[in-house]
């Protein structure tokens, strides 16, 4: 009977982690419902950064326009100074999102980078936050996105 209850237990405690899991991946994956190609591209190096904004660019004219596609970018580690408020790529940025691309940024390094200088980063007014860049990755994959890492 006891070990009934706790298989019983286990189960249900299962389906909701997997409920959950599945509720935090679509979080935003609503916004282009009749998107063909979902993507989540990965920024995690500085020196990429105008790479990741060609590739987003040449995949919503490749696709046909922003509405077939599905983009996100996420950074993380170096990668966030894409971000930056002081960014040179601003009106880059600012055109990708008029396009639908979403850019999100990971608070775990933020936090790192005003642990070490003592000051938080100013970000664009385009950047949503994610606590781990690294963990929406994974929950973008598991919704159905193909990860590309230019």
């Amino acid at each position: 009977m006891i070990k009934t209850t706790i298989l019983k237990f286990l189960v249900l405690a299962v389906a909701i982690a997997m409920a959950w899991t599945s509720s935090l991946a679509d979080d935003s994956r609503d916004s282009k419902p009749f998107a063909e190609v979902h993507v989540v591209l990965q920024l995690s190096d500085q020196k990429n950064e105008a790479v990741v904004l060609d590739v987003a660019n040449n995949l919503i004219k490749n696709y046909g326009g922003p509405d077939n596609i599905d983009i996100e970018i996420v950074t993380f580690g170096k990668g966030v100074r894409l971000m930056f408020a002081d960014s040179e790529h601003e009106v880059r940025i600012a055109s990708l999102v008029d396009n639908g691309v979403r850019f999100y940024v990971c608070e775990n390094t933020l936090d790192t980078i005003e642990r070490k200088t003592g000051t938080r980063p100013k970000m664009t007014g385009h950047a949503e936050y994610v606590r781990a860049g690294v963990a929406r990755i994974i929950d973008s994959v598991a919704a159905g996105y193909t990860l590309v890492r230019p």
